[in-house]
């Protein structure tokens, strides 16, 4: 079981509440997700876009809006190439539809993930030199591609790289790091060490749009000195069609919502709930999505897994013709088909994360002690949900983990790591191994040779730093709270702490010694239970759970008995106890709970819900 911890953090809670009109449990929600000060609170409760920082602030902005403009006036040939996951493919479309908005000469290229892997290479330079291509700007990788874009310079190609991935550094004796910045004429990343940009968590495709703001910026000044008008020319309603789509990657690439990534998410969300773009609309319409209440939920882990599925399982060249259809017919056609490829995706998905469970008990089992890093190389596993069964496996095991399986050369992986493990700075420790390497802190990609395999595992494992505690699943109550004290007005008043998403959980309370009286299973799928509890006033409550059916029936029938966990399935035959009778006296279920307070809406009527998220 998971070890739990109640935040402690302090603060004037009281002054908060009455400063901002708050109650004091969200003034202590805030402090835990440390925002202290008071024009982070101010900001956190009532940023507007006003308050998002210049796109001048990110370093080499002025280089790289220069030369878009003249490429732009001078008709040069100019090409996009950006990446196959959800950030981009926004920012793919972000910089294409606010370039070809200005009357530039431009198309797109995004790689294909099994045959040209991660980011630009010396392949797809060449055909852009065949293609005629002048000007390549990258969006969502290029950091780490000095090699590629030398042979572009080679080749008499100017490239801009706009990206927010970590730079590639080298350590020098003293230890510190100095960033290996590819040779192009602008590069546009937030992560940069001389970057002074206000907050460098933001995605590939809010780096594209900064950029394409910061050009708009431009050509507004330009247009006002030649004309003296105010005139906008239809620039301020392009940049609102763009932003949702910065948000909507935001949310997809699993940034930080906090800051500014924060402001653009709650003001995108609000947007996309009434957006023009008809590929949104079909996408939304084929998930039975309601868009007015459209939440970041739905974009990381309905809509977003869908554009996903598109380069893993295909090419992203769909995913990007489904922003940028303009018939309705043809973008439900094409959002259908990312659905199916997505459903799919989940079937294949599951498969591989029994293969590699079962591996890595395997591992484990013939080891005098676990690696503390997991390295699987699961042949069968389509390289493309290596990611996603990396991340499944970290769940269920507390260990970073990396995936690796066979690539067109060699072989391919991906990395997802724990809050106590910096995998990006343990594989730069050992980068000779790769042929190919990059990520951050918490996930990372990689190509290396077959015979490298076991070096890696050991290199990895000989000086992780990593202890038991690091293993142990933590949860972190925000405030220890009885079930009496929700009221419907506090329950929506915890909605001015939304988004919730990385970097902003989902607040979580608990109580103490709640006896489950009797329960039921529900859904179609049989997949949520619904129970009445009782606190120890004797006050009930409904309470539902949406979790590990079977993992909760377990628990329960190993602490309570048969009995008592097939009550809470509101069977007294429950599945396998067939023919057995029970009497009427069952054990008391008592157990603590971490929960969230929400609104229930059936039928006209609102009514509270405590949803479970951990027991114990």
């Amino acid at each position: 079981m998971a070890k739990w911890y109640v935040a402690a953090k302090k603060a004037d809670f009281n002054r908060i509440a009455e400063k901002y009109h708050i109650n004091p449990v969200l003034a202590r929600i805030m402090r835990n997700r440390n925002i202290v000060a008071d024009e982070e609170i101010e900001k956190f409760l009532y940023g507007k876009k006003e308050d998002l920082y210049s796109p001048f602030l990110l370093k080499d902005m002025n280089q790289a809006v220069n030369i878009l403009r003249q490429a732009i006036r001078e008709r040069e040939r100019i090409r996009i190439i950006g990446d196959y996951d959800i950030d981009g493919v926004c920012a793919t479309h972000i910089l294409r539809r606010g370039l070809r908005f200005l009357g530039a000469d431009i198309d797109a290229a995004i790689p294909h993930r099994v045959r040209d892997g991660y980011g630009i290479n010396e392949q797809l330079i060449r055909e852009a030199k065949e293609d005629g291509i002048q000007l390549i700007v990258t969006c969502d990788n290029g950091i780490a591609a000095g090699e590629q874009i030398r042979v572009a310079k080679e080749l008499g190609i100017r490239v801009i790289v706009t990206d927010h991935h970590e730079v590639p550094f080298e350590t020098e004796e003293d230890g510190r790091k100095n960033d290996l910045l590819p040779p192009a004429e602008a590069v546009v990343d937030p992560k940069r060490e001389d970057c002074t940009y206000p907050f460098p968590g933001i995605c590939g495709a809010v780096v594209a749009y900064k950029l394409m703001e910061a050009i708009y910026v431009k050509e507004q000044e330009s247009l006002q000195a030649e004309e003296g008008t105010e005139e906008e020319n239809g620039y301020r309603e392009v940049l609102e069609e763009l932003f949702e789509f910065a948000a909507f990657a935001t949310v997809g690439d699993v940034m930080e919502l906090r800051d500014e990534n924060r402001i653009i998410v709650k003001y995108g969300l609000a947007s996309m709930q009434h957006t023009k773009n008809p590929g949104l609309r079909a996408l939304m319409q084929v998930n039975g999505i309601e868009s007015a209440k459209l939440s970041a939920y739905h974009i990381g882990f309905v809509l977003g897994p869908c554009l996903n599925a598109s380069g893993r399982l295909d090419t992203a060249e769909r995913a990007l013709a489904l922003l940028e259809a303009t018939d309705e017919t043809a973008a439900v056609q094409l959002a259908g088909e990312l659905k199916s490829l997505n459903d799919s995706r989940k079937d294949m998905t599951a498969k591989g994360v029994e293969e590699a469970c079962a591996m890595a008990e395997a591992v484990a089992g013939n080891a005098e002690k676990p690696d503390d890093v997991m390295i699987l190389y699961l042949p069968d596993c389509h390289e493309s949900l290596a990611g996603i069964v990396a991340g499944r496996v970290r769940e269920k095991y507390g260990h970073p983990v990396f995936i690796l399986t066979p690539g067109e050369e060699g072989i391919k992986g991906s990395g997802r790591s724990i809050e106590a493990y910096d995998m990006y700075a343990h594989m730069s420790e050992c980068k000779e191994l790769f042929t190919k390497y990059g990520g951050h802190r918490m996930a990372a990609g990689l190509s290396m040779e077959e015979s490298n395999i076991e070096e890696f595992r050991r290199r990895m494992n000989e000086n992780s730093g990593l202890t038991e505690a690091d293993f142990e699943e933590k949860v972190h109550i925000d405030v220890p709270m009885p079930f009496s004290y929700v009221t419907m007005q506090f329950t929506e008043e915890l909605s001015l702490l939304e988004p919730f998403g990385n970097g902003n959980v989902k607040p979580l309370f608990a109580e103490k010694n709640m006896t489950f009286l009797n329960g039921r299973i529900m859904g179609k799928n049989r997949n949520a239970a619904k129970f009445v509890v009782e606190d120890m006033q004797g006050r009930r409550y409904e309470l539902v759970y949406f979790g590990d059916l079977p993992g909760f029936f377990t628990y329960v029938e190993e602490r309570f008995g048969r009995e008592a966990a097939a009550r809470l399935q509101g069977e007294q035959e429950a599945a396998g106890w067939e023919g057995q009778t029970y009497g009427k006296e069952v054990q008391k279920v008592c157990l603590n709970v971490a929960y969230y307070p929400s609104i229930n809406e059936f039928r006209g009527r609102r009514s509270l819900q405590f949803v479970m998220q951990y027991y114990c």
